[in-house]
């Protein structure tokens, strides 16, 4: 069984359903790549897999040590390239809560972030610059 099926609706756009669960989402080509931009584009996504799957082995790594990281942020900045046109760099910046995090734990944390799949399927030519902020 297929893990996405996808459709092309016309326009740039395209409809995506995820086998398993039924859901669907909409890309659409950005605006610098003729494009109207009105939906995550296919590179949007790569940039949102890396977040969401750091932040899954982040929650999967501190359940296991019993360390809250609830109310974690990232912003994933998504630099492309040309010629060929592909993602260049992706800048990931993750907020951790105002917590009283010890060395150890933090360095557990971020040690999982560089681990998840996603971030070890890129492609080498694609900088990843990741920064944690921690309030104390």
């Amino acid at each position: 069984m297929p893990t996405v099926t996808a459709k092309y609706l016309g326009d740039l756009r395209t409809e995506c359903v995820h086998t398993a669960s039924g859901t669907r989402l909409v890309t659409d080509a950005p605006v610098d790549n003729q494009g109207k931009g009105a939906s995550f584009s296919p590179t949007d996504l790569c940039a949102t897999a890396l977040a969401s799957c750091a932040m899954t082995i982040i929650g999967i790594c501190a359940r296991a040590h019993d360390v809250d990281v609830t109310g974690t942020t990232i912003e994933v900045t998504k630099i492309m390239s040309a010629d060929p046109r592909r993602i260049g760099r992706l800048e990931v910046v993750f907020t951790m809560p105002d917590r009283d995090y010890a060395d150890t734990q933090k360095l557990l944390i971020e040690r999982a972030a560089q681990t998840c799949p996603v971030c070890l399927s890129l492609h080498p030519d694609v900088e990843q610059v990741v920064t944690f902020r921690w309030a104390r």
